[in-house]
């Protein structure tokens, strides 16, 4: 099955991105998704089920230990497929 993720990292600073932000960021970027957009105030990504939901549990362990207190996320089947 395929997958979207939608995910936002808070708090929020609107003059320069957190750790937490940018590690988020990091985590979703490096995964084997076939599709990621990253913007300031919501962040999706799209690919395999397995490596989906792998990036989702690194982004928020990974996310909360670089101080974030609140990830709102997402997820959607958009597609079946590997």
């Amino acid at each position: 099955m395929r997958l979207k993720v939608e995910f936002t990292t808070e708090p929020f600073d609107l003059d320069e991105a957190p750790a937490h932000a940018l590690v988020a960021r990091e985590v979703i970027e490096a995964a084997d998704l076939d599709t990621v957009d990253v913007g300031p105030f919501g962040n999706t990504a799209e690919g395999a089920g397995d490596a989906v939901l792998a990036a989702v549990d690194a982004l928020l362990r990974k996310s909360l230990g670089a101080g974030a207190t609140r990830i709102s996320l997402q997820v959607n089947v958009v597609g079946e497929g590997a």
